[in-house]
């Protein structure tokens, strides 16, 4: 894989990778690692935040019972 970077970015890079006694091979294949955990955390504390927001919306009749109906219906149409 090669990756063409703005010289000041491949300088820090450099200086980055020298200052943590790393390869900027190893110091990449760790940022991409950390990047994507991160972004993998984003997205499940997104859904739990979703979740918590929108529990006990539905103040009807059981969600099951709703469910079903609704499939009932679909199979009338079918």
């Amino acid at each position: 894989m090669s990756i063409n970077l703005d010289t000041d970015d491949q300088a820090w890079l450099d200086r980055e990778a020298r200052s943590r006694d790393l390869s900027v091979a190893e110091l990449v294949k760790q940022a991409v690692h950390d990047y994507r955990i991160q972004r993998e955390n984003d997205s499940r504390i997104n859904l739990q935040s979703a979740l918590s927001r929108t529990a006990g919306i539905w103040q009807q009749d059981n969600g099951l019972n709703h469910q079903r109906h609704l499939r009932e219906e679909w199979k009338d149409r079918g």
